[in-house]
């Protein structure tokens, strides 16, 4: 009999009842560090004071009105991402499927009403991951996600990741834009080299094109700056955010330049929920957080201590890990040994770990982890790698 709740996840034999920043409990009292924070979601972790209060107070007042009316809460942060960023308008939805799919409405909007309707073709990458809904999923470009579900979304071209002469060779007469994850994290904690954003800017400054980003992961100070692009010294012209934008809440944000948001017009793109009076209130709490001063250069400077930390475990365990990935608080361990077993060892010693693809480990902590945190974290790690090597010389020498 099939369960009550869609068998969409292979869900862990695990339910927890409370959080307290990097930690979660069960109902029997068993306690697990995570690692994995809803998926870089839990950006300043579990019972935030501050992120509750405002839910709360939030809440108690109104929790949703509409779009249909103003919300003064969503202005107030709207504000304050174009004040921190290079946009200067933001729309509001509930996640970043929703997010990157108005991204790619966008981008084919502003080629429509700038007199260019036949562009709107956008080049995509090899690994990444946009999201669940059918254009996100054309974006994406994974066959496993996409079999079943009848022919893709038209429009999407795929070429190698960090490889400008893929892109530059996949431009023809109908590309509108570029859409591109600056750390593809559902695609292995891939970072791509330096000058590769670099090099996509000034391709699209060339021809014309519209640069879209998607920071749905890598955003919202996971990688010590408020969106990890920042790190190349360019900007993008669209960008989609979610995840860590509210600490768990559903949002997203599609923030752009006023060139291309000026193309969303009354009634061309809309959301029931996006932006609402409770989301709101909890992406400014968790702005609050983020954006005090020295938050961002501690999140990098935990960042650098983890991955040396990574690296040491690559070192004293050759036969199982081949590679450390990424930066900041979005890490990955390539491993040599199936990913799942190294995720298993981890949940055995209370540790929370994801996987993601190319046989990585994948972490990714809440922000506000502290030191001792990550000496815990690489404990377990430690502990877990042994189990790994222990089960599989029991298994050489049957």
């Amino acid at each position: 009999m099939i369960p009550v709740l869609m068998p969409t996840y292979n869900r862990a034999e695990l339910a927890f009842e409370r959080g307290e920043g990097a930690w979660l409990w069960t109902a029997d009292g068993r306690r697990y560090l995570d690692f994995g924070a809803g998926i870089a979601t839990s950006s300043v972790g579990h019972n935030c004071r501050h992120l509750v209060a405002a839910i709360a107070e939030q809440a108690g007042k109104v929790i949703h009105t509409s779009n249909l009316y103003r919300i003064p809460e969503a202005e107030r942060l709207a504000a304050r991402l174009v004040s921190a960023t290079f946009a200067d308008s933001v729309f509001f939805c509930n996640s970043g499927a929703e997010a990157n799919e108005g991204m790619i409405k966008l981008i084919r909007k502003a080629m429509a009403e700038t007199g260019r309707p036949e562009r709107y073709r956008i080049i995509c990458f090899e690994g990444a991951f946009h999201g669940r809904t059918l254009a996100a999923l054309s974006a994406t470009g994974n066959a496993k996600c996409l079999a079943g579900f009848g022919p893709p979304v038209d429009g999407f071209d795929h070429v190698p990741f960090d490889n400008m002469n893929a892109v530059r060779a996949a431009i023809g007469p109908a590309t509108a834009g570029i859409i591109v994850e600056p750390v593809q994290g559902e695609g292995g904690i891939r970072v791509p080299s330096p000058r590769f954003l670099r090099d996509l800017r000034a391709a699209c400054d060339e021809y014309g094109l519209v640069l879209g980003m998607d920071e749905v992961q890598s955003g919202m100070g996971r990688t010590g700056k408020l969106f990890a692009h920042e790190w190349s010294g360019i900007a993008p012209d669209v960008m989609a955010a979610a995840k860590g934008i509210a600490g768990g809440v559903p949002m997203g944000a599609i923030l752009a330049r006023e060139a291309f948001a000026k193309h969303f017009a009354a009634g061309t793109h809309g959301s029931t929920f996006g932006g609402n009076p409770l989301a709101s209130a909890a992406a400014n709490a968790v702005l609050d957080v983020i954006l005090a001063p020295g938050f961002l250069a501690e999140v990098e400077r935990k960042g650098r201590e983890l991955h040396a930390e990574l690296e040491a475990i690559r070192r004293d365990f050759p036969d199982l890990f081949e590679e450390v990935r990424g930066f900041g608080l979005i890490l990955g361990l390539k491993c040599r040994v199936p990913q799942a077993d190294v995720q298993q060892a981890c949940l055995a010693e209370g540790l929370l770990v994801l996987t993601a693809a190319e046989n990585v480990v994948r972490l990714t902590p809440p922000l506000v982890i502290t030191d001792a945190d990550i000496a815990e974290a690489v404990a377990m790690l430690r502990r877990g790698a042994a189990r790994c090597m222990s089960a599989a010389e029991a298994a050489a020498a049957q």
